[in-house]
């Protein structure tokens, strides 16, 4: 679902293509998703939603996942992040 109802065909289609990316540098999408806001300057704090320990324990592997910076250099090849975008370096600093 996405906000609320099924979601749509291109959505589900999107989301198999950033996790299939994602794959590739052995990422979780989840990883991605939790770490990519924090490369615009204007973040300063992303805020998770969690429902047990366990889905904090989770997250905070998540966000201390190291991802390469190749990820986001193909997550913009297969256009699947707009060139311009900021995202994080290597290290998940702001770019």
């Amino acid at each position: 679902t996405f906000d609320y109802i099924p979601a749509r065909p291109d959505l589900i289609t999107r989301a198999r293509r950033l996790k299939k990316v994602c794959a590739r540098h052995d990422v979780p999408l989840k990883a991605a998703a939790i770490q990519f806001p924090l490369g615009h300057p204007a973040v300063a704090a992303v805020l998770i939603g969690c429902r047990s320990a366990a889905e904090v324990d989770e997250n905070v592997r998540m966000f201390r996942c190291e991802i390469p910076a190749g990820l986001w250099d193909d997550l913009r090849r297969e256009r699947l992040i707009p060139e311009g975008v900021p995202a994080p370096d290597a290290e998940g600093r702001r770019a």
